[in-house]
């Protein structure tokens, strides 16, 4: 998968953004702020950025335009901003970042957007033409749960219950009513005892099952707490 860099002063968004993207595979570092991003993008060359604009030290917009003085805006660079103006996401486009994404971010949108911008091809400034349309960010943001500024962002707004399938009734429900980061580690933890059982506990098939690396899938057992050593007691 991807390496990809977040920028951004806030903990809390930093945080949560690395767990989503953590978990779908990809490699995350961390910067909060231009400083420690100057130095983790000398360091490699990461495959996405995504830079906040309103930083304490410099802003990501002045970030943007140095990366792209200096020659290394070779990768795309997604803006994120909660108090940016339509004539700083046209700015912000037209130095060359790929697309914007206005907070609270939502879950779907945030996966999107990442998609699309490590697919889109990076126009140096200078081979940018002046008449080029620049992307306009979708105003509309407020449909969906959002990634904002707290866990409880997270938070689905419907208190429906989503239960297993009947054949595999020993696996419970979850409950929609909690926060998103509660709601994912219980269906994770069914979704992982799921594939033990049914695998035999043969970490080498669940592994191949779900598309994860040993060593990532036995970090992710033993921070959900699910115990690896357990043999399926019905074939001895």
């Amino acid at each position: 998968m991807a390496r990809i860099l977040v920028v951004d002063d806030e903990i809390g968004i930093r945080e949560l953004l690395s767990e989503i993207l953590y978990d779908e595979g990809h490699t995350v570092e961390l910067a909060e702020n231009a400083a420690q991003a100057r130095e983790s993008r000398l360091r490699q060359r990461p495959d996405l950025v995504l830079l906040d604009i309103w930083m304490p030290d410099i802003d990501g917009v002045s970030l943007l335009k140095e990366w792209s003085s200096q020659g290394l805006l070779n990768m795309p660079v997604i803006m994120m901003s909660g108090h940016a103006t339509v004539d700083t996401a046209v700015e912000a486009t037209r130095i060359g970042a790929v697309d914007f994404l206005e907070k609270p971010i939502t879950l779907q949108k945030l996966l999107k957007t990442v998609a699309a911008g490590l697919a889109h091809p990076v126009i140096p400034a200078s081979m940018r033409s002046r008449t080029e349309r620049p992307v306009m960010p979708d105003p509309v943001f407020t449909q969906q749960p959002a990634i904002g500024g707290s866990p409880a962002a997270l938070a689905p707004s419907s208190p429906t219950v989503a239960t297993a399938p009947a054949d595999d009734s020993h696996l419970g429900s979850i409950s929609l009513n909690q926060p998103l980061r509660e709601a994912r580690d219980e269906f994770e933890r069914i979704y992982f005892e799921y594939h033990l059982l049914h695998e035999n506990h043969s970490m080498t098939r669940v592994s191949e099952r779900t598309g994860l690396e040993r060593t990532h899938l036995y970090r992710k057992l033993k921070q959900l707490g699910i115990d690896t050593s357990r043999k399926k007691s019905t074939n001895g």
